[in-house]
C-alpha cells in the first residue's frame, strides 16, 4: 500500500470556455471505415482526428432554451486527494472506501481515512488500446448481502475486440486490498470488430434492480441501426445478465431482446433522476454532443442524423429533418466531450439537489444541468483547468471527480466541498 494524502485547496473559476484546444480528444477519435451503401447509412467520417474545442455555446434541441451561465462565484473548494494511473471510473463501497478502475487493468481500493491505496486481484485480462481497457465499476444494490460488484472491460476475440461486463464477489482482506472471486461474464458486445474506440460500456442500476449498459457503435456507423448486433444500443438486463420482461424488441431475436433503445454513438455517462427517468449523454462527431432522455424502443438516429458533422466538414442531417428519430434534449456545439454523470441528491450542496453534473474532457471542467421534468438546460459551467473523466457523489454528499490520465499519465482524485 502506498500512503498519499496531499490536500490543496483552491478556488475554481466559474466561467465559459471559449478557447480552442488543438490536441486530439482521445475519447473521440474516429478511425472508422466508411459505412455500407445501405439506405440508412450516413457518409463516412474522415479518419483524421478531431480537434478538441472548448466553448459554452449550448444549443437546446427542439424548442429548448439556450444554456445560461452565471457569474455568482464558485460555491465549492477543491481538494486534491490522491492520484491514479489513467483512471476511468469509481464507485463508493458502503463502508466509505472507494473503488477506482485504471485502464491498464488495475482495480484499486482507496481508504480515504488512512490515505492508502490497495489492489484488488482477479481482474480479467483486458485489451488496453486507444479508448479500450478496464472501464466502469458498479456495486450491486444488495452489496451488503451478496458482496457483488460489476466491471466492464475490453476483451479480445474472433473479429477483433469488444466490451464485456462481468460480476464477481469482492472479498476484502485486512491489508487494504482484496480479490474478485466467482467471476462470471454476463454480457458481451456483439459482434467483435477491429479498432479501439467507442466501447462506451457504462453501467447503472435502476430502482428495480435492472442493469443498464451503454454499448458504443465502435466507430463503425451502421451497427447503431442493425438489430442483429448490440453495438450502438442501450442495453437493459436482469442483474444476472438475463433478459427481463418488458424489453421492447424481444420478438426480434436473442441479441435484439437485450436492447432498450438504439441509434447511439458513444454514451459515456448515464444516471437516473428521482422519478426514475434515465438520462444519458454521448459524444457527437465534429460538434453535436448530446444529452438524451432514454425512452423505451426509441431510435436516436445515429448515424443517419446528428447535430454535428463529419470531421472532413461534410454535413450530417440534423434531427429536425427526420422527426421519426428521438431528438436530444440538449446539444453542444462546439463540444464539451462529456464523460461521467451524476444527478445529485445529497445534502451537502442543497442548492444543487436534482441537478445533473457532467465531466468535461475538452471543456476541462464540470457542467451543471438543471432539469424540469423531461426538459433540461445547461445552468452553469465550472472551469477546473483539468480534463474530467468521472463524476461521483460521496456518502457525505461531497462531489468527487477523477481527472483523465491522458496518454497513460496520472489522473488526480478531486473532492468538491462547500466553500467555507
Amino acid at each position: 500500500m502506498v500512503p498519499f494524502r496531499h490536500s490543496l485547496i483552491f478556488l475554481a473559476t466559474l466561467g465559459l470556455l471559449t478557447a480552442c484546444d488543438n490536441s486530439t480528444n482521445a475519447d473521440d477519435t474516429d478511425q472508422a471505415s466508411a459505412p455500407s451503401n445501405s439506405a440508412q447509412a450516413a457518409p463516412a467520417e474522415s479518419s483524421s482526428s478531431a480537434a478538441d474545442t472548448e466553448s459554452a455555446e449550448t444549443t437546446a434541441a427542439s424548442d429548448q432554451d439556450e444554456a445560461e451561465s452565471t457569474d455568482s462565484g464558485t460555491p465549492f473548494s477543491v481538494s486534491e486527494v490522491t492520484r491514479f494511473e489513467q483512471p476511468w471510473a469509481m464507485t463508493f463501497l458502503p463502508d466509505g472506501r472507494l473503488l477506482v478502475t485504471e485502464m491498464a487493468g488495475n482495480l484499486r481500493l482507496h481508504d480515504l481515512d488512512k490515505g492508502e491505496t490497495g489492489s484488488i486481484e482477479g481482474v480479467p485480462d483486458v485489451v488496453q488500446a486507444g479508448q479500450g481497457g478496464l472501464g466502469d465499476v458498479l456495486v450491486h444494490p444488495q452489496f451488503k448481502d451478496n458482496q457483488q460488484i460489476y466491471i466492464s472491460y475490453v476483451e479480445a476475440g474472433d473479429g477483433g475486440s469488444g466490451a464485456a461486463v462481468a460480476r464477481a464477489r469482492l472479498v476484502l482482506d485486512e491489508n487494504g486490498g482484496g480479490e474478485l472471486e466467482d467471476l462470471e461474464v454476463i454480457w458481451r458486445q456483439t459482434p467483435k470488430v477491429s479498432g479501439d474506440g467507442h466501447f462506451s460500456h457504462r453501467l447503472a442500476f435502476d430502482d428495480e434492480g435492472k442493469l443498464w449498459i451503454s454499448s458504443g457503435e465502435r466507430q463503425k456507423f451502421d451497427p447503431a441501426q442493425d438489430m442483429d448486433g448490440n453495438l450502438g444500443k442501450m442495453i437493459r438486463l436482469n442483474a444476472d445478465g438475463s433478459v427481463p420482461d418488458g424489453n421492447p424488441f424481444t420478438d426480434q431475436g436473442e441479441v435484439a431482446a437485450q436492447v432498450w433503445s438504439l441509434g447511439h454513438r458513444n454514451i459515456l455517462g448515464m444516471a437516473f433522476d428521482a422519478d426514475g427517468r434515465l438520462w444519458a449523454h454521448e459524444m457527437g462527431p465534429e460538434g453535436g454532443d448530446e444529452l438524451n432522455l432514454i425512452e423505451k424502443g426509441a431510435n436516436y438516429g445515429y448515424p443517419i442524423v446528428s447535430n454535428g458533422e463529419h470531421y472532413d466538414g461534410r454535413d450530417i442531417p440534423d434531427h429536425d429533418t427526420r422527426p421519426e428519430f428521438e431528438a436530444p434534449v440538449i446539444t453542444w456545439t462546439p463540444v464539451i466531450s462529456p464523460a461521467g454523470f451524476i444527478i445529485y441528491d445529497g445534502e451537502l450542496f442543497p442548492e444543487w439537489k436534482g441537478s445533473g453534473f457532467i465531466g468535461g474532457l475538452s471543456s476541462n471542467g464540470l457542467v451543471r444541468v438543471a432539469f424540469d421534468g423531461e426538459n433540461a438546460r445547461e445552468a452553469e459551467r465550472f472551469d477546473l483547468e483539468r480534463r474530467i473523466r468521472e463524476v461521483e457523489q460521496g456518502p457525505d454528499g461531497a462531489v468527487w471527480l477523477l481527472e483523465d490520465g491522458r496518454r497513460g499519465g496520472n489522473g488526480t482524485l478531486l473532492k468538491l466541498t462547500p466553500k467555507e
